[in-house]
């Protein structure tokens, strides 16, 4: 009897993680924030105007930041063991909605959205709270990150029956409020594995590049002629650019660095500002260089405009700053070159909206390309030891 009690236990808690490897579950549940990148590109190509873009940044930052504490989460339990599973595709479904609900976040859709967003939350803090059981110190963190998310979910509510540009406003005040919790409340009792909560940002980085992928195709759907080809190739050459910065060596040594880290409040701290910070800036510059080549391939030929064009030169601008941030943060240690490169990709902005688009995208791809040329000559011996001479654990 006892035996099966135990059993009937087991399936109704949280299992905790043991291994450090990204499970086929956590895939899965990240196909849902591929609709969501979808969803927030497409809301800002279709009203291509600074209102439209600041809308997609705060449905994004939402967005992410609901991403987020699912990473959390999966790094302290197992996905696929007892009630986590189940509760993972509830979350999933209430992510999927709120997805949806993106183009009409800020219209007629922002009651659905509040409250799929809600649920996703309550969803995660539940399975916090079943996590933390035993463990008091992760107990006060789950507490006061269900503070900061009931005041976050409250303001979107608040959104809902509001008019612009009030709604506006208390949006961005929910994302301040909601993201601004795990700096308010500490690092001290939060866990992670460091190897996997590493690999799980960097998979979502490979996910929003592949939204650069799909916004070539969807907006090369016009007809392809020479022009659509170039564009597309293009593209092609500023979306693994995008890649080789992050992945190359940068990816690498964060990783590292994080596993270096003391378990607890410095690693957590680390967790938090490398990973759950300065990823989301990494996240919506690409969402943004999404929205200008979709924007670039329906006429190749056309003046990109000013938004459109500030979004695919400042896209790639502020992907740039968030890995310089990324870095001064890991291993405190300014890159000259990737700041000086974002600071002449901002400057470009005024001539990109009045030059043909693909001359423009030809501009951005010189410049990315450029600069990895230059770190992969200037610095061969240290990239060489980085890659394939690990340091020891």
């Amino acid at each position: 009897m006892s035996t099966i009690l135990s059993g009937r236990s087991a399936r109704v808690s949280a299992v905790m993680r043991e291994g450090e490897q990204v499970t086929p579950l956590e895939l899965f549940f990240d196909l849902v924030f591929v609709l969501a990148l979808t969803q927030c590109t497409t809301l800002v190509t279709h009203s291509p105007t600074w209102e439209g873009m600041l809308k997609g940044l705060l449905a994004l930052g939402v967005l992410w930041w609901s991403w987020v504490g699912y990473a959390w989460l999966t790094s302290v339990v197992d996905p696929e063991e007892g009630t986590v599973r189940l509760a993972m595709f509830a979350a999933m479904a209430a992510f999927l909605v709120a997805a949806l609900a993106v183009p009409g976040a800020f219209s007629s859709e922002a009651l659905l959205f509040a409250c799929a967003y809600a649920s996703v939350r309550a969803a995660h803090i539940l399975l916090f709270m079943l996590a933390s059981r035993e463990d008091e110190a992760l107990r006060r963190s789950v507490l006061g990150l269900a503070l900061s998310t009931a005041i976050g979910s409250g303001l979107l509510f608040a959104a809902a029956a509001a008019s612009e540009p009030l709604r506006l406003v208390l949006w961005g005040v929910a994302l301040l409020l909601d993201m601004g919790g795990p700096y308010l409340f500490g690092a001290e009792g939060w866990k992670l594995m460091p190897a996997h909560f590493a690999e799980r940002h960097g998979l979502i980085v490979i996910i929003a590049l592949g939204e650069s992928i799909v916004a070539i195709g969807v907006g090369s759907r016009s007809g392809i002629g020479a022009g659509v080809v170039s564009g597309a190739v293009l593209g092609v050459v500023v979306t693994a650019a995008l890649w080789w910065v992050y992945f190359d060596v940068t990816a690498i040594v964060a990783g590292r660095r994080l596993a270096r880290a003391q378990e607890g409040r410095e690693r957590n701290e680390i967790a938090r500002d490398s990973y759950s910070y300065l990823h989301f800036p990494m996240v919506a510059g690409i969402a943004m260089l999404a929205v200008g080549l979709k924007r670039t391939l329906i006429d190749v030929g056309a003046p990109l405009k000013t938004v459109p064009a500030a979004a695919l030169l400042g896209g790639a601008a502020l992907y740039l700053l968030a890995q310089v941030a990324f870095r001064l943060r890991n291993v405190h240690s300014l890159s000259l070159r990737r700041l000086v490169c974002a600071g002449v990709l901002l400057a470009l902005v005024p001539a990109g909206a009045a030059l043909p688009a693909l001359l423009t995208l030809a501009l951005l791809a010189a410049l990315l390309v450029g600069l990895i040329a230059y770190e992969a000559i200037r610095y061969a011996e240290a990239r060489e030891r980085v890659r394939h001479q690990p340091q020891p654990q």
